[in-house]
């Protein structure tokens, strides 16, 4: 039976992030249509709210036991941990219009020893001589897989600033995330930190988009601080249906359910090697959808930020005669 439970928490995590790596493309897709980041973030959020809230309501009069509630306190933390949410959206999102989604997801992955960092801070411990070697070798995946070693290259600073910024908190995220309300439904809990990101979400789309209409000094500022890269213009709902629904379904609503069935399931450790999937995914699908191009030697750096994700969480001498 166990080990059926952790067969079963491997396949939801791996599916939430395959899907979860399929979402950069959509969004690429949807610049190419003329769509903005405030566009497009603002009607993940929105779509993602009402699918989250109608299947609370399912949930809530389904339920054969009352579900737990949150104090106060707890919907506070949880709204505040939604905000690093929004802004690993928005920052990641901001990323893809300045760099391809196959370095830009790699610029995420940086998350990896973003959270060794973290984790060292938090509880006043020097990182062990495993964690240290598989930091470096993402460090040297990183290089290769943005192809830094070429001096050819052309990398958009703007780009990789926002990539790293997504990074700081996807990591900030994770950590919140795992500490904050774990007794709540896994679909309550969703529904308080996506609202949390819609708050960023929706000041984004005042900053860029709606006040510029009405305010020249704040639409010279926003244009000069995008680089002048598209026009101002109203919200087009349009966005919506053309993109919102995927958007919203392979970010907002799958993923984090079936990555809350899955990890409990498979473990932290091990589901922390299966959801690195979401590399590998991402870059095919720019590869095949968009047309990037991707070339050996990139692969060798993911292939090598993947060998560190399995390093970093196998079970120590310790662990393994404590089982």
């Amino acid at each position: 039976m166990q080990k059926k439970n952790v067969l079963k928490g491997v396949l939801f995590v791996g599916i939430g992030a395959s899907i979860y790596g399929m979402l950069a493309t959509f969004v690429k897709l949807a610049y190419q249509d003329g769509y903005t980041t405030s566009e497009v973030t603002t009607s993940q959020f929105i779509l993602g709210l009402i699918g989250l809230l109608m299947l609370n309501f399912i949930q809530t009069i389904t339920s054969k036991k009352r579900l737990s509630s949150p104090g106060f306190g707890e919907v506070r933390n949880l709204l505040l941990t939604g905000t690093s949410l929004g802004c690993t959206s928005l920052f990641y999102y901001i990323a893809v219009q300045y760099i391809n989604v196959s370095i830009a997801i790699v610029l995420l992955m940086q998350s990896v020893w973003f959270s060794v960092v973290v984790e060292s801070f938090i509880t006043k411990k020097f990182p062990n001589v495993r964690k240290i070697i598989s930091v470096l070798i993402v460090l040297l995946g990183t290089v290769l897989a943005t192809d830094l070693i070429n001096a050819d290259i052309e990398l958009d600073v703007k780009g990789i600033f926002w990539g790293l910024m997504a990074a700081g908190s996807y990591t900030l995220t994770m950590f919140s995330s795992n500490k904050i309300a774990t007794h709540l439904p896994v679909l309550r809990k969703s529904i308080i930190m996506l609202a949390g990101g819609s708050l960023v979400v929706f000041l984004f789309l005042i900053f860029a988009q709606i006040g510029p209409l009405y305010s020249e000094s704040l639409k010279a500022f926003y244009l000069n601080f995008t680089d002048n890269t598209h026009h101002i213009h109203a919200f087009r709902y349009s966005i919506l249906w053309k993109y919102g629904f995927v958007l919203a379904l392979f970010g907002t609503i799958i993923p984090p359910i079936l990555f809350n069935i899955g990890f409990p399931n498979a473990g932290l450790g091990l589901g922390s090697i299966v959801s690195s999937l979401e590399l590998p995914v991402s870059v095919t699908m720019a590869f095949v959808l968009l047309g990037e191009k991707v070339i050996l030697m990139q692969w060798v750096g993911i292939a090598l930020i993947l060998f560190a994700i399995v390093l970093m969480n196998l079970p120590s001498k310790k662990e393994v005669a404590v089982v």
